[in-house]
């Protein structure tokens, strides 16, 4: 008899090792979902970002991260209290996990935890593979005027998650586009969730991303409009290396050749067809 763990393994097609890993990051972050549901989170806070946009809007392609945005700004919010229920939730499915709360090394508004999957060997000749890790953050300092809505996720059991709105989320992933500091690194994820979110012709809050420009200090209030985020968005296309933004979003595609198409001509024309509202 198949247990939870495994019908949830069943519903994705792996042939890779690759495959395995990622089948295993999204199951990992639907069961922490599952138990910061089950003990009263989402009263308190909102989920975004591109595993939100993976779980309940199908994104095609995997994310590790689960981020989220507290309803209300509050210093004194501790992810500690949820970090044993997490453990708890995934004994539940025969899972032993391990909790490590990242310290800060500089003074952030984002409270951050890995959750790391002891359990699972891909396979013996693998033996040397990284386990399994998730990150969870929550940003206890958030930038206002957003939406949320409730979504339904039916495994390990029915319940509701409180996320950003489609709108939200975009302005959310247009500030993370414009502004991330990565290490010098590009984030390819970033420009395959822009081109995702205009090929389904979804827009962009553009009060909530004023907010996260405002907040970040990329923008003075009396700056940030429609025609000056177009200016940003052009010369971060013209600025950009191609080859490096295909290959860090390679690993979280199926269908490497859906990219055969990008180039800075590709982006400097997907992106004027951005809406705002």
């Amino acid at each position: 008899m198949k247990t939870v763990f495994d019908q949830m393994l069943s519903r994705y097609e792996i042939q890779t090792i690759e495959d395995k890993k990622n089948a295993l990051h999204e199951i990992m972050q639907e069961i922490c979902l599952a138990s910061l549901y089950r003990n009263g989170f989402f009263d308190k806070a909102a989920f975004y970002g591109g595993t939100c946009l993976r779980i309940f809007h199908q994104l095609p392609r995997f994310s590790e991260d689960l981020d989220f945005s507290l309803m209300d700004n509050d210093e004194r919010f501790s992810l500690d209290q949820y970090m044993d229920a997490i453990k708890e939730e995934f004994r539940l499915y025969g899972r032993e996990v391990e909790v490590t709360k990242k310290t800060k090394s500089v003074n952030s508004n984002i409270e951050s935890a890995f959750l790391k999957d002891n359990t699972e060997i891909f396979d013996v000749a693998f033996q040397t593979e990284k386990s399994v890790k998730i990150k969870i953050e929550v940003d206890k300092h958030p930038p206002m005027l957003f939406e949320t809505e409730q979504k339904l996720l039916l495994l390990p059991f029915s319940f509701m998650v409180r996320c950003f709105t489609i709108a939200n989320l975009f302005a959310g992933k247009m500030h993370a586009f414009l502004f991330r500091a990565w290490n010098n690194r590009v984030k390819g994820r970033d420009w395959y969730d822009i081109e995702w979110y205009v090929r389904n012709d979804y827009t962009v809050n553009m009060n909530h991303l004023k907010e996260r420009c405002i907040q970040s200090g990329h923008i003075s209030r009396n700056d940030i409009s429609r025609e000056f985020i177009m200016l940003l968005l052009r010369k971060k296309i013209q600025s950009s290396n191609i080859e490096r933004v295909k290959d860090d979003v390679l690993p979280f595609v199926k269908n490497p050749k859906e990219l055969n198409i990008w180039s800075t001509e590709y982006f400097l024309q997907l992106i004027e067809k951005v809406r705002f509202v």
